[in-house]
């Protein structure tokens, strides 16, 4: 297949453009809201009774976010394994997609009487959309040469980012005036959104599904094949000890990416619970975040560029212990929107950088990247089991979120540490040219 054709290449940033809503809608600012508003108008406590258990009501979203990662790490190596054997690469990306918008659409019957049902749904959503991340991060190398990865998944964040702004503003809207539209409930507002995620998400979807190849690698069956992804991750463990950099390089994501992508799930918990900012504030600075990381993606590329990725993951992380810093001694709605444009500027950046750095560091004329993406997404889904994990037991044992912040600090403390250990991808080529390799 031809690599850098514009089409493709295109049409696989659309998936961001897709995607990208449920992380910003669902995730970031208006389900978290809603989720913690019906909560409290349940029993006038933000606890919930759930099975039996009474629990803080942003307890248990950390806790579901949890779950939900940890159910699609035991199930994605099952999937790669099938996909290997079957040549359905797309078919699975599909399903994992159609399951996490059909959850998102669902979540419009979100009511103070079904909260149980919604917990369950929002789990279903990150499941499915976690699910089919896998699929569509491991057609990068496909389509693209590694000159390109930093550019290419760049562009496809921000394309994200822009997508997201788009259905949040129209959203937005609704959640402030929703006269405009007729609506006199006034819930319903937050409960159509969760709709259009999903009819957003699974429309736009079908760009990049025309568009991507369907051609893959088809294997044989022999033995136990259905546990091939777990026997492929355990493969692509063992090629580590020859790729130290490699090795390197993923003990350093999974650390940092603990902190980060738990901050990103809880930021908007954070500011309803601990700062008690009106709903309406917390959706704009999602907004603003959103608008800042559009230029924080291509910052990122661009420093790469000129320091070396490793070098401009450094200064990423960096500003991240900064930003947990500067959030446990938040106390005040503009001292908070501060440390939310900060989070814009390397939220998207790093993400993108570490997807364009893995790329790179792929062994040359690796056929089956899907078992490297795999190992990859698998990583970063344990990363996020354990972050939100702490970040909420943290709370739990403490009563307070801002000692779950300190938690988040040193894990940014330690994968700045880890990262230090990898020398810049521009010295090490230097090195190899040297050497004549």
């Amino acid at each position: 297949m031809q690599k850098n054709n514009p089409s493709i290449i295109n049409a696989w940033c659309m998936y961001d453009w897709a995607n990208s809503v449920h992380a910003l809608v669902i995730v970031s600012s208006i389900f978290p809201v809603y989720f913690s508003a019906t909560a409290l108008s349940v029993s006038g406590t933000p606890n919930i009774h759930f099975f039996g258990l009474e629990i803080k009501s942003s307890i248990l979203f950390s806790y579901t976010v949890s779950v939900s990662f940890l159910i699609t790490a035991l199930i994605i190596p099952l999937c790669t394994a099938i996909a290997d054997f079957t040549g359905k690469k797309k078919r699975f990306m599909k399903f994992f997609c159609y399951l996490g918008a059909t959850s998102c659409m669902l979540l419009y019957f979100f009511t103070k009487d079904t909260l149980i049902l919604s917990v369950f749904l929002f789990a279903l959503s990150l499941i499915g959309w976690s699910g089919s991340i896998v699929f569509y991060d491991s057609y990068l190398p496909e389509i693209a040469t590694e000159e390109n990865y930093d550019r290419y998944s760049a562009r496809g964040f921000s394309m994200g980012y822009l997508g997201s702004v788009i259905l949040l503003l129209f959203n937005l809207s609704m959640v402030l005036f929703p006269q405009f539209y007729g609506i006199t409930e006034k819930a319903l507002p937050a409960r159509i959104s969760f709709f259009t995620v999903g009819l957003w998400w699974m429309l736009f979807a079908q760009i990049p599904f025309h568009y991507l190849p369907s051609q893959h690698i088809k294997r044989e069956k022999n033995g136990r094949w259905l546990l091939n992804g777990f026997t492929e991750l355990k493969k692509v463990y063992f090629q580590l000890k020859d790729q130290p950099y490699l090795a390197k390089f993923l003990s350093a994501f999974f650390i940092y990416t603990m902190g980060l992508r738990t901050v990103m799930y809880v930021a908007t918990i954070f500011g309803a619970s601990e700062l008690k900012l009106p709903s309406q504030s917390l959706i704009i600075t999602v907004l603003l975040i959103q608008l800042v990381g559009i230029a924080g993606s291509f910052a990122f590329a661009f420093l790469s560029a000129r320091i070396g990725n490793i070098y401009a993951l450094m200064v990423g992380v960096t500003i991240w212990i900064f930003i947990c810093t500067g959030a446990y001694f938040t106390t005040e709605a503009m001292e908070f929107y501060i440390v939310a444009c900060a989070v814009g500027l390397v939220m998207g950046g790093i993400q993108s950088l570490s997807r364009a750095t893995y790329s790179k560091l792929i062994p040359e004329n690796t056929q089956d990247t899907a078992s490297f993406f795999s190992f990859y997404d698998v990583t970063e889904k344990l990363a996020i089991v354990i972050g939100t994990f702490i970040y909420g037991t943290v709370e739990y044992l403490t009563g307070s979120m801002r000692n779950s912040i300190l938690a988040l600090l040193l894990i940014f403390v330690v994968g700045l540490i880890l990262l230090s250990r990898i020398p810049s991808q521009k010295v090490y080529q230097y090195e190899l040219d040297r050497n004549g390799n």
